[in-house]
């Protein structure tokens, strides 16, 4: 089936306020499907966030993100990331989420496929096509995404990740990439930032905003996790800047090798 619009919503990391913002948005409304591109619940509202995502019903494409992941593991009693003990917002988080979550958290697949009309088909991840926790910046060489997708169908025209929260759109080796952002985590700029695909062959990075002194109130009244409110000022309000995001990125897309 081809689709004529499709939004892509990732990173929303547990922030119900921003995922409220967006979902209210008129195209995110008319959208023939919503994709979830992963790392959906770790953060201060995780319950409350898998519910109103699984309100979107069939228009919603579901992806499994490295923390979704992680989640699974540290709720099935594993010690976390290799050589670090988990964030304590992720150990947190993987306490609130039921055997069921778990589990459909565990089911989800790592990338999806759709076809857009105007775009043709169009494979979506979290990370990375190959891994879901591989980094690949709007700068990183063309070596480096000629390895990240040197596995990917010939007949894909697009490639959409998320994982390092920060929106971009690149040419490269003959294929459209976009970055939508991050709905909850945003870095550079506050603001929920996703992506709408289509109508025809269109492709527009977008950025919602809301109240987001409102927005951390809440979730420091809501959220049971004991920093929450701590959380929330950092990263509803976006005080990581893109420069500090990139520097801490970049060694990690293996551009010193």
């Amino acid at each position: 089936m081809t689709l004529e619009r499709v939004a892509v919503l990732s990173d929303i990391h547990g922030v119900l306020p921003a995922l409220e913002a967006v979902l209210a948005e008129p195209d995110v409304r008319a959208a023939d499907a919503v994709v979830l591109a992963g790392d959906l619940l770790a953060g201060p509202q995780p319950v409350e966030t898998l519910g109103l995502l699984r309100d979107l019903g069939d228009r919603a494409v579901w992806i499994s993100g490295n923390a979704d992941r992680e989640l699974v593991e540290l709720a099935r009693g594993d010690a976390g990331r290799p050589g670090a003990g988990p964030l304590p917002m992720d150990a947190w988080a993987a306490r609130q989420l039921g055997t069921a979550d778990i589990g459909f958290l565990a089911g989800l697949p790592p990338t999806a496929r759709l076809e857009v009309a105007g775009l043709g088909p169009v494979l979506f991840c979290h990370a990375t096509p190959r891994d879901d926790a591989e980094v690949v910046l709007v700068d990183s060489r063309p070596a480096r995404w000629a390895e990240v997708l040197a596995d990917v169908d010939a007949d894909v025209r697009a490639v959409v990740c998320g994982h390092t929260h920060m929106p971009f759109v690149r040419l490269t080796h003959g294929l459209l990439v976009v970055n939508p952002g991050s709905v909850g985590m945003p870095y550079g700029r506050p603001g929920a930032h996703w992506a709408l695909l289509g109508p025809g062959d269109s492709m527009t990075l977008r950025r919602t905003v809301y109240d987001y002194a409102a927005a951390c109130a809440r979730i420091a009244a809501e959220s049971a996790f004991e920093g929450a409110a701590e959380w929330a000022e950092e990263y509803v309000h976006a005080r990581n800047s893109a420069e500090d995001a990139l520097a801490a990125f970049g060694p990690l897309d293996g551009r010193a090798r």
